[in-house]
């Protein structure tokens, strides 16, 4: 085995003004040697990176942060010292020890936490965590559905929206990464669940693997409002909220009274030049709506509990967890960029070796 490499990464090329394209990211050599193999008495741990996560929100840290929430969301993803131009992207990652200072982790151990964007990663054990080859999954599974994407799902269904048998539940951007698993969730839970995607082949997917009960392609419906009026007549007791802007202000019409609403994400908001307003807020007060934004890693001591509540219905096939991979860190930039275009299919996942 080689003792010294020179690391390929995906370096930041410039903070991004508008909507990221590949251009804005470069990959590169480093001049400088690596030596595999870390440093005595360092406490840290070299790994191989084996998968890595794309996420929605990179994209919004590839802007110069400010005093806003980047910093923030930064900060709680310890990112704080990624996307920074001429410095290796950063975000969660599969990866396997190839040395260890740290007693807990041994040469062998694979393990999950943010790495990155490179071939090999020096880490310290803090937020790393080691994964149970016992468990019969694939590796990249701990990428999402067994690592953050899971988690956030599960925290921001339950813990936030409490959900009860037989209520009408919305999932916006149901096909990614997390909408997905929202939705299978909620069925697992006896609710009534329809999602929005932002094609035929996401909406069939929805419909035929996922088991949502209705849905649509929210490009083909000119009046959202009266397309949520369609498919949920009733009302809505619970929305899953991925995307903002308009499809935000349609559902806070069509909210139950009592509704809860769990903030995960607003994508349509995030690489425009000028945020679109909500107009509809009022009806959070008079129908008294619980809405609240949220990040997977305030939750994290639910995690075990997490595990405890997934796993047996992966094992026993029950949930279905679709995957979209893409390998080769030099195609790296093209998987980000496309899942903020909305081109994947399910979870967004980057495989390196």
């Amino acid at each position: 085995m080689e003792t010294t490499i020179r690391n390929k990464q995906v370096i930041l090329k410039h903070y991004i003004n508008g909507f990221p394209e590949e251009s804005d990211l470069m990959i590169v050599t480093a001049p400088d040697t690596m030596e595999l193999k870390v440093k005595p008495g360092s406490s840290t741990i070299l790994v191989k990176n084996l998968f890595l996560s794309c996420d929605p929100y990179m994209g919004t840290f590839m802007r110069e942060p400010d005093s806003g929430s980047s910093e923030v969301a930064v900060e709680t993803l310890s990112l704080l010292d990624a996307f920074i131009p001429g410095k290796p992207i950063a975000g969660v990652g599969v990866s396997e020890v190839i040395d260890s200072d740290d007693p807990c982790f041994a040469k062998g151990d694979f393990v999950w936490g943010i790495v990155d964007w490179e071939e090999y990663s020096t880490v310290n054990s803090f937020g790393r965590f080691k994964i149970d080859i016992s468990i019969n999954v694939p590796l990249s599974y701990y990428t999402g559905i067994l690592s953050v994407t899971g988690l956030t799902a599960y925290a921001g269904f339950f813990e936030i929206c409490s959900p009860k048998k037989g209520e009408a539940v919305f999932v916006s951007a149901a096909a990614g990464a997390v909408g997905q698993l929202v939705g299978q969730f909620a069925k697992l839970m006896g609710c009534y669940v329809v999602g929005s995607a932002g094609s035929k082949q996401k909406v069939d997917l929805l419909l035929n693997k996922f088991g949502f009960d209705d849905a649509f392609n929210y490009k083909e419906e000119p009046d959202l409002d009266a397309t949520l009026k369609r498919c949920l007549p009733q009302g809505i007791d619970i929305y899953f909220e991925n995307v903002g802007g308009k499809m935000l202000d349609s559902v806070l019409m069509n909210m139950k009274v009592h509704g809860r609403i769990a903030v995960c994400g607003m994508i349509s908001q995030y690489h425009t030049e000028t945020q679109e307003g909500i107009k509809n807020l009022p009806v959070v007060v008079y129908k008294r709506i619980k809405m609240q934004g949220f990040l997977a890693f305030d939750f994290i001591d639910r995690f075990p509990k997490y595990l405890e509540f997934v796993l047996p219905y992966i094992k026993e096939r029950k949930l279905v967890y679709v995957e979209d991979i893409v390998e080769g860190l030099e195609n790296g930039p093209a998987a980000l960029v496309g899942l903020f275009r909305g081109q994947n299919i399910g979870k967004q996942v980057l495989k390196i070796a």
